[in-house]
């Protein structure tokens, strides 16, 4: 609910503050008084591009502060969050202008910016008329009206949209790693085969190339170890030490125990001279190995190197890259198999979907029949007894609200084709249009300050009176502003505002106007609702027609004298 308006230096108005309650608030006054510039002040402070966007004087700023009541459940108490304020029963807009065109703008004494502040006032006000394309007019929204009215919940059909979404973008992700996988897998396939055949172990190349320098060195470490064997064998240093021992042991009778150490050393160098031909014969026999294990080794290190450097890797690396490979190996493989599960998972998920919102689509034609019975039977009092109206639920391009396009459209006269209501309907048929559309809407609609501009234009009579009838049953529910020149719509209203210009002096050059707004206490509003009755010269009859409008005992336009 919009509780006060406060405008400052905007337009034709210098300062104006403006208190609104509940119910059926009208502004009247005559052609030309400036209402429509109020609701353009308003339009201003919500985000909204309007006439306001220039100031009353050449210098200094204007200012629109608008203070909101916030009840629970409203669109906007719940969007708070998202625009960084917190939770609070009051929201204040406050936008400026600059002489140089340049806005700012404040949500609850934040700055904010425009995309907020529109953000915002979507659930607070919504202006209907001919000369407004927001709220009922914009096809955009007919979608999310009907869905209120039906009372649909799009939750599962959301939740759906959004799994099938995942999954296909993580398939177009896999299908992605397939073809790559495909591409590795016949070099990943030859190069684990090739290692697993060669059977790589860490450290072997170093093994191996000992062994090659071995026995490739075996000729020359032959002929030095059959030179030493033939100076320590039987020929020689075991023979002569034999001798040797033998001639001392000959003579130690002689010179008694003198002899004992040596004869005892050179026992002791005959054994350690037996054992190093034993161990020189040892080696000699291995030096004299087949010359195939010599070609063996060679193959062998050729074979490591050559898949060292075929994979640059080194020949230690080549056991760890093997397993890498396999790895490699083993996930291209799994990436051709997550492929067809992903689809076949698509596939479900698109049949969830599908089956939901075919079910959506049925409740919202449904909803809409029941919508379009229901503006049959509030077109007739508001002289629109031949439009038919329809709402037309077509398939359109799926999304998380389901398969449906929504469009409100009528036609105005037996025989011709409906369409959209702003191309179809005159400027008062409109304004019915849109009120009687909103009286079907209002049970289930968010809990907005309604503005109807000259919603009354065209109509009178009963007509007249059959428009602030609906109206005042739809402001018993909430706040309805609405500029009007029909007595009948002022005459039902519970908060009367009269608008006039008087001349003033401008602060840009020349004279200018002063807008003022006034509300009416029970006999002022009389007296408004007379002028508008009989126009500048008030008589006892215009008199006596207000207040029998006033009362509810009707009323006709009286001429002017």
């Amino acid at each position: 609910m919009l509780v006060s308006l406060d405008i400052r230096n905007m337009l034709v108005i210098d300062v104006l503050e403006l208190e609104f309650r509940p119910g059926l608030n009208v502004l009247t006054g005559e052609t030309g008084a400036g209402k429509s510039i109020l609701l353009d002040c308003l339009g201003f402070v919500l985000g909204w591009n309007t006439r306001a966007g220039k100031l009353r004087g050449v210098e200094g700023e204007g200012e629109v502060t608008a203070v909101f009541e916030l009840p629970e459940g409203n669109r906007t108490r719940s969007g708070l969050g998202a625009a960084g304020l917190p939770d609070s029963e009051e929201l204040l807009l406050r936008r400026r202008l600059r002489s140089d065109g340049r806005t700012a703008a404040w949500a609850n004494e934040r700055r904010c910016s425009l995309e907020t502040l529109r953000g915002l006032s979507d659930g607070l006000v919504e202006i209907l008329g001919h000369q407004h394309e927001r709220g009922l007019m914009d096809e955009r929204n007919h979608l999310d009206l009907l869905d209120r009215f039906a009372g649909t919940d799009r939750t599962d059909v959301g939740r759906l949209w959004r799994n099938r979404q995942a999954l296909a973008v993580r398939l177009a992700r896999a299908r992605d790693d397939e073809d790559q996988a495909r591409k590795d897998l016949d070099y990943l396939r030859h190069a684990v085969a090739e290692l697993q055949d060669c059977a790589p172990e860490a450290g072997e190349v170093a093994r191996l190339e000992d062994q090659r320098r071995l026995m490739h060195a075996a000729e020359r470490v032959r002929d030095d170890l059959s030179r030493a064997l033939h100076v320590l064998g039987s020929e020689g240093a075991e023979s002569m030490l034999t001798e040797a021992i033998g001639w001392l042991q000959r003579s130690r009778e002689t010179v008694g125990g003198r002899m004992e150490a040596a004869i005892d050393a050179l026992d002791r160098a005959l054994e350690d001279v037996e054992l190093a031909s034993r161990t020189l014969a040892d080696c000699f026999e291995h030096l004299d190995a087949d010359p195939s294990e010599r070609d063996r080794v060679d193959d062998r290190l050729f074979a490591l190197r050559g898949l060292s450097l075929k994979h640059g890797v080194s020949p230690d690396a080549l056991p760890s890259f093997l397993g890498d490979l396999k790895d490699r190996l083993a996930a291209a493989s799994g990436s051709v198999e997550a492929v067809r599960g992903l689809e076949t998972d698509l596939e479900a998920a698109e049949a969830s979907y599908a089956g939901a919102a075919r079910a959506l689509s049925l409740d919202r034609r449904r909803a809409g029949r029941r919508l379009d019975r229901m503006m049959a039977g509030e077109l007739p009092p508001l002289r629109l007894g031949q439009a038919v109206f329809r709402t037309d639920v077509t398939e359109s391009r799926d999304g998380p609200a389901g398969m449906d396009s929504v469009a409100f459209t009528a036609s105005t006269s037996p025989g011709l084709p409906p369409g959209a209501l702003s191309r179809i309907a005159s400027g008062g048929e409109l304004s019915r249009f849109l009120l009687a559309l909103k009286a079907c809407l209002a049970a289930s609609a968010d809990r907005q300050m309604l503005v109807f501009d000259e919603i009354d234009r065209g109509v009178g009579g009963a007509t007249a009176d059959a428009v602030g009838r609906r109206l005042a049953s739809l402001a018993a529910a909430g706040q309805i502003l609405a500029v009007t020149h029909s007595p009948q719509v002022a005459a039902l209203s519970d908060h009367h505002f009269r608008v006039t210009r008087t001349p003033s002096k401008s602060r840009g050059a020349g004279p200018g106007h002063r807008v003022q707004v006034k509300e009416l206490a029970p006999g002022e509003r009389v007296a408004e609702i007379a002028r508008m009755l009989s126009g500048e010269v008030v008589t006892d009859e215009a008199m006596a027609a207000a207040e029998a409008l006033i009362s509810g005992q009707g009323g006709e336009p009286v001429p002017a004298r």
